[in-house]
């Protein structure tokens, strides 16, 4: 299967959290290193998330333009959000975040990545689904707020993504391995080979 990453656990002497808010907290925990000193690791702990990378009968990519305060930019994403329950299902949750932000559904999902966005600094780990076969949703769109509420959509070729991504110019990291992955999948061995939409995760197990 050639390389990957695997589950490992050193002790850890003492955790803290010295900060607590509304989604995420702040933890820090003395772990012991190979040669036996302690060292405190300061890191975010998150939910986990979904994301949907929506590549419709044209090969277009749904994007959003929406603020991100911690960078000062207006960043172009795919859909996402947070797993809010924990053991939530991904899929599920994936499917609610494409209905809430680009008022779609779709017939059909694959896993296209899982990734860790920061591990040096924070265990979010992200759920990325490839959803094709694109309608638009029935029913009343949801009703968005604060910086959602002036959320821009657009769909775009997929090279015009990937040109821009490598130009420099876009920078979610959802929308950036999204779109270079599906890119290696096409040029590679197909949609086909992509896992199962409700493939286990061992980073955040679910349950079917």
């Amino acid at each position: 299967m050639g390389i990957q990453d695997t589950p490992e656990e050193w002790q850890v002497n003492a955790t803290v959290t010295p900060f607590t808010g509304n989604k995420t907290s702040v933890r820090t925990d003395q772990v012991v290193m190979p040669d036996g000193s302690v060292h405190g690791r300061d890191y975010q702990v998150h939910p986990g998330s979904v994301a949907v990378l929506a590549l419709d009968d044209e090969d277009r990519v749904i994007v959003l333009r929406q603020y991100r305060h911690p960078v000062r930019q207006r960043l172009w994403e795919i859909p996402a959000g947070l797993l809010d329950v924990p053991g939530e299902n991904p899929l599920h949750a994936a499917q609610r975040e494409l209905y809430e932000e680009a008022h779609v559904k779709a017939e059909d999902w694959r896993v296209l990545t899982d990734v860790y966005t920061t591990p040096g600094g924070c265990d979010e780990a992200v759920r990325i689904f490839l959803a094709r076969d694109l309608s638009e949703a029935e029913g009343e769109r949801y009703a968005v707020s604060e910086e959602e509420a002036d959320m821009e959509h657009a769909r775009v070729p997929l090279p015009e993504l990937v040109r821009s991504v490598i130009a420099g110019d876009l920078h979610n990291n959802c929308l950036v391995v999204g779109a270079l992955a599906l890119t290696a999948v096409l040029a590679g061995d197909g949609i086909d080979s992509l896992r199962p939409a409700e493939a286990p995760w061992p980073a955040r197990p679910f349950e079917a």
